[in-house]
C-alpha cells in the first residue's frame, strides 16, 4: 500500500507519556508509543516528534500568582526531560533518536536548524524537538505546526486522547458530534479547543493537512500514516 505521508510530524502530549495516572513515566505505555512509532518509521515515513511536558508541569496550575514567563521556561525543561526519556526509550528498541531544541543544553541536545534536521530525517533518524522555541507564550501545539512548516511535513499528527475531534467535550456531553472531517478555518471559527487557535491558523496558512487521534486506538500511528480512516481528517480547503 502506498503511503500517504513521507515526511510527518508527531504531536504527544507529556500527560500520554505517563500512561493513566498522567505524570511521570509509565513504561508500558512509553514502549507502546515508541513501538508503535517504530512500525511507522519502518514503513519508509520521516517521522519528527513533539513532545509536551504536562506530566510534570502543566503552567501555572501549581500557583496562579506565578509569573507566566517563568511557569513556561519550566515547561519547556520538562519537555526536555521528556524528550530525553523517549530517546533513550528509542534506543531499547533499536531505533536511533536525536533530540533538537532552540538552545543547546550540553551535551544532551544539539541546536535546532531546518538543514541539519532535514538531514536527520533523510538519514532515518528519529528527530525529537523538545524546549519550544525558547520563548514564552507558545504551546506545544504552535511549536508543532511551525516546526512543520519549516520542515515542508505532509501532515501533521496530533496523538491524543480522545479519538478525535468533537463539536462539544465528549467527556461532558454524551450527545457530541464527532466530525470524520473539518477545515482548519472552521476549528478557528468555532472555537473548538482540540489544537490551539494559532496552530490551526498557521495550518490554514501553510495548508498543512492534520490528523487528530486517539493514540490508544491499536496501531493508530501506522494506519494513520497509511492515509486510514482514523480519528479526524482537518483539511485546508
Amino acid at each position: 500500500m502506498a503511503l500517504k505521508y513521507q515526511r510527518i510530524l508527531l504531536k504527544i502530549s507529556g500527560e500520554a507519556l505517563g500512561g493513566e495516572k498522567g505524570t511521570g513515566f509509565d513504561e508500558p505505555t512509553m514502549d507502546a508509543i515508541c513501538g508503535g512509532v517504530k512500525k511507522a518509521h519502518e514503513l519508509g515515513v520521516q517521522i519528527g516528534i513533539v513532545v509536551g511536558g504536562g506530566n510534570f508541569w502543566r503552567g501555572r496550575s501549581a500557583d496562579s500568582a506565578m509569573d507566566r514567563t517563568k511557569a513556561d521556561q519550566i515547561g519547556m525543561l520538562a519537555t526536555v526531560m521528556n524528550a530525553i526519556y523517549l530517546a533513550d526509550a528509542f534506543r531499547q528498541q533499536g531505533t536511533k533518536a536525536v533530540i533538537q531544541t532552540p538552545v543547546v543544553f550540553g551535551t544532551m541536545t544539539e541546536l535546532f536548524s531546518k538543514d541539519s534536521a532535514l538531514a536527520h530525517l533523510e538519514n532515518g533518524e528519529v528527530l525529537i524537538f523538545a524546549a519550544g522555541l525558547g520563548h514564552p507564550f507558545f504551546s506545544t501545539d504552535t511549536i508543532t505546526a511551525l516546526r512543520g512548516a519549516e520542515l515542508d511535513v505532509d501532515g501533521l499528527f496530533f496523538a491524543k486522547n480522545i479519538d478525535g475531534v468533537y463539536d462539544d467535550d465528549p467527556a461532558k456531553n454524551p450527545n457530541a458530534k464527532k466530525f470524520d472531517v473539518i477545515t482548519s478555518e472552521d476549528i478557528v471559527k468555532k472555537n473548538l479547543k482540540v489544537i490551539d487557535t494559532s496552530a490551526a491558523a498557521l495550518c490554514f496558512e501553510r495548508k498543512i493537512p492534520v490528523v487528530i487521534f486517539g493514540l490508544n486506538e491499536e496501531n493508530s500511528i501506522m494506519r494513520a500514516v497509511k492515509g486510514e480512516k482514523i480519528g479526524t481528517l482537518v483539511t485546508v480547503s
